[in-house]
């Protein structure tokens, strides 16, 4: 009997949904199979980059060409996506042979200059510290100089959605909050038998491939023992603080009270103070964040830009990268680059594939090679097509001005949908002509309209408030989802089929789950505040 499948992609972050869009589009009946929701790990709680990877270029420079070489192939499949973030690298006046340290950081980045033009960056410049505090005028009274350069910021979890999209629209199938729970050898022929159960409804789920490509991310070890191999990794916790608007004009980047670089990151319409990476070996599914990685964030930066403390803290962000495993060097200092493992020549398991390692930046070549991989198994000779072809909504600019007069819209809720959407804006928007009660904005810190709201549970397969959340930065801002829940849920539950019960108690699950992730950096007033709003939502 023939399986239902040519490739079986579990894992919904970054990798596994380039790797489903670059199967699919190859001709591969392909499925891909996640247990929450697309990039609900850690490719929804990165640094949102597409950068080139500087700090890779003195021990890892193959790393560094292949981000840049990414970051502007993806900018040509996702314009709408991408913006530009200028950096700024201070040096205090404190700071040991901090003359020297400018002139070797000017050194650096001429070297970083020759791969600029790989992902449109502009060359660097170095400034002196009274240039450098005019530019940015928040940094410490004794900066010695600065180093400026660019790189490329995007929204994860869009881009994890517009592949998973891509893939499906060349006839792959996705299957969203499906835990896998078991890959055993076909009895009958060869290929697998992947077992699950649905996460929200508890159903049986089945599928049969002639190959499995375990892109689970840091949970990738406990992917590939289901299927009796072995997949190494040494996980790292990054965790990212989010304040609640853009405090700066540049991505500040210092040195940390142990010596490693982090960063002061505007990003959208928020900041976000980043990042730590340390050694994780606890439960990948409730990965806490603690005061100490939070003071160390806030100590660190502050020596750069004093007035941090003063800001007002909504977030924080945490996820395990699937670092390649290596004993002995400090987290900061382990591979970025990747591996396609075949675990038929590894483990005897032919036909079940594991990808390990790497970064945000790369994902797309990363996905070529475990395709390529797949493809040579199966004996499929068609080229990978990811290079050129666009995202969903990549292949035209929506014209702002004329959508939010034809809608009667304001410009920057527009120019936020735009961002998300691209050309297929104009689609989101069409029922507000007819149902004019569709343009009200469910939530107005982003914001973001009833229109896409029903847009992403109608067409971009959410089913839950979270999966909103992750599509459109739902309940993501300063009041933390306590004036949009309850409403954006019942507009999810008519689009669902679900009755208000459901859309009170999804309301409340929302809200406790923003409660668990603002509770580590909130204090005094505001943790109060956030007490209310946990209550409140127990109460709904």
């Amino acid at each position: 009997m023939d399986p239902q499948y040519a490739v079986i992609v579990i894992g919904g972050g970054v990798n596994g949904a380039g790797i489903f869009r670059d199967a699919s589009l190859r001709g591969l009946r392909c499925a891909l199979v996640e247990k929450e929701d697309f990039a609900a790990g850690a490719s929804g709680a990165s640094s949102g980059m597409i950068h080139g990877g500087a700090r890779y270029l003195a021990h890892q420079p193959k790393v560094t060409k292949l981000a840049c070489l990414d970051s502007g192939r993806i900018q040509r499949l996702a314009p709408h996506l991408l913006f530009r973030i200028p950096f700024l690298f201070a040096v205090p006046r404190n700071r040991k042979l901090a003359r020297a340290l400018l002139l070797g950081l000017d050194g650096f980045f001429e070297a970083y200059d020759r791969y600029q033009p790989l992902k449109n960056g502009l060359r660097h410049e170095r400034l002196t510290g009274d240039e450098a505090r005019r530019v940015e005028p928040g940094l410490a009274d004794d900066i010695a100089g600065a180093v400026v350069f660019d790189e490329w910021g995007i929204d994860g979890h869009r881009l994890c959605w517009l592949n998973a999209r891509s893939g499906m629209d060349a006839g792959g199938t996705c299957f969203t909050h499906v835990r896998v729970d078991a890959i055993e050898p076909r009895a009958d022929a060869p290929g697998w038998v992947v077992r699950g159960r649905g996460t929200l409804d508890g159903i049986p789920w089945e599928a049969t491939a002639r190959t499995v490509m375990n892109a689970a991310g840091a949970w990738g070890p406990g992917v590939a023992a289901l299927g009796g191999a072995s997949c190494r990794l040494r996980p790292s916790k990054g965790v990212h603080l989010v304040l609640d608007r853009r405090v700066s004009n540049y991505s500040i980047t210092a040195s940390a009270l142990d010596g490693r670089s982090i960063f002061l990151e505007p990003w959208q319409n928020i900041t976000i103070l980043g990042t730590t990476d340390d050694d994780y070996f606890g439960d990948l599914d409730d990965v806490p964040v603690t005061q100490d990685e939070v003071e160390y964030l806030l100590a660190s930066i502050e020596s750069i830009y004093p007035s941090i403390r003063q800001c007002r803290l909504i977030d924080a962000w945490v996820g395990v990268r699937p670092t390649l495993y290596r004993y002995g060097p400090y987290e900061d200092d382990l591979s970025r680059d990747h591996q396609v493992l075949d675990h038929g020549a590894l483990d005897g398991r032919p036909g079940l594939f594991s990808i390990a390692g790497g970064k945000l930046a790369s994902y797309r070549a990363m996905s070529e090679d475990a395709a390529d991989a797949l493809a040579r198994h199966l004996g499929v000779s068609r080229p990978c097509r990811t290079a050129d072809e666009p995202l969903p909504g990549g292949d035209a600019a929506a014209d702002e001005e004329a959508l939010a007069a034809q809608f009667r819209l304001p410009r920057h809720a527009v120019r936020r949908l735009a961002y998300r959407h691209g050309s297929l804006a104009p689609q989101v928007l069409a029922p507000c002509s007819e149902r004019p009660a569709r343009r009200r904005a469910l939530c107005r810190c982003e914001p973001v309209l009833e229109a896409e709201v029903r847009w992403a549970a109608r067409h971009e397969r959410a089913r839950t408030l979270a999966d909103v959340s992750r599509r459109t930065r739902l309940g993501t801002g300063p009041c933390g989802g306590i004036r949009c829940a309850l409403p954006a849920a019942l507009v999810l539950a008519a689009e669902t089929g679900r009755d208000a019960a459901w859309a009170r108690d999804e309301a409340r699950r929302f809200l406790e789950a923003r409660y668990r992730s603002r509770r580590p950096v909130v204090g005094g007033d505001q943790v109060r505040m956030e007490a209310v709003i946990a209550r409140a939502a127990r109460e709904l």
